[in-house]
């Protein structure tokens, strides 16, 4: 399952409301290789909490991030934790890293300063471009964040899981289709480990928010393809702190003791 680079491409509040959309690029990709539309994230189901488990394999009684935290610091230089970017820069200090993150504070408050990680932050549709520049430029890359937030937004607007939601969802669909094509377009995908996550639901308590513990809260898409990774429906439970696990088994990155997310059943 070695792979010369990961990209793990997150789409904010699409909870597993993907399921229903007409997003043929996503389910293309999901398809292709292991995935569920019934992965669980972590609690409160809140953007920062979730991010940060993602990216250090935690869970936020651990990792502690918040959205008011990650706004307004940076990751500490005591901080115990170490996320993909931080293991990604201990095993290659020369190697390009890059996250694009529409929502700013995952650049400046969840991802650890000082590690030279290439960070944009721009809307939706110019941050596709600007994604699609990179491979094209740094094909050498080895570790790719990426959050696109206009589903979010349109959840907190017309409320997730609704018709205009998903309309949002589907309109993010073509921005996985660049990616995908500029990766087979510079002969990097065959290589390239994809993850497709969302990092929360909503819609439980409220229906134009999400943090509890309800199901349509909690309850998120995950997936990954190439590299080996045997297509089909993940039969077993997924987590979104699977997701640092995935990434550095691919990448070869040593696995840290604290982890408490497993490799998928399948993956």
């Amino acid at each position: 399952m070695k792979a010369n680079r990961v990209i793990i491409i997150g789409i904010d509040g699409a909870g597993n409301f993907i399921k229903d959309a007409e997003t043929p690029r996503i389910h293309a990709l999901l398809e292709r290789g292991a995935y569920s539309y019934e992965a669980q994230t972590v609690f409160p189901s809140i953007s920062a909490e979730c991010w940060g488990s993602l990216l250090y394999g935690v869970g936020p009684d651990k990792h502690g991030i918040n959205n008011d935290k990650a706004s307004r610091e940076t990751v500490p230089s005591n901080f115990p934790y170490s996320s993909l970017f931080g293991l990604s820069r201990a095993q290659w200090p020369e190697a390009p890293l890059a996250a694009f993150s529409c929502w700013e504070p995952i650049n400046t408050g969840i991802i650890e300063a000082n590690l030279d990680v290439h960070c944009v932050s721009k809307t939706d549709p110019e941050l596709a471009k600007d994604i699609v520049a990179y491979i094209r430029s740094t094909p050498e890359f080895k570790l790719m964040f990426i959050q696109f937030d206009l589903p979010d937004a349109a959840g907190h607007t017309h409320g997730f899981g609704t018709p205009g939601q998903i309309k949002q969802i589907e309109q993010t669909d073509p921005y996985i289709g660049m990616i995908e094509d500029a990766l087979r377009e510079e002969g990097l995908l065959e290589d390239t480990l994809v993850i497709l996550v969302s990092d929360h639901g909503g819609g439980g308590t409220h229906p134009n928010d999400h943090g509890s513990d309800h199901p349509m809260d909690m309850t998120i898409t995950w997936g990954a393809a190439g590299c080996g990774v045997q297509a089909g429906a993940i039969d077993g439970p997924v987590s979104i702190m699977d997701t640092a696990v995935v990434a550095a088994r691919a990448l070869g990155l040593p696995e840290r003791s604290d982890w408490e997310g497993r490799l998928p059943k399948g993956v």
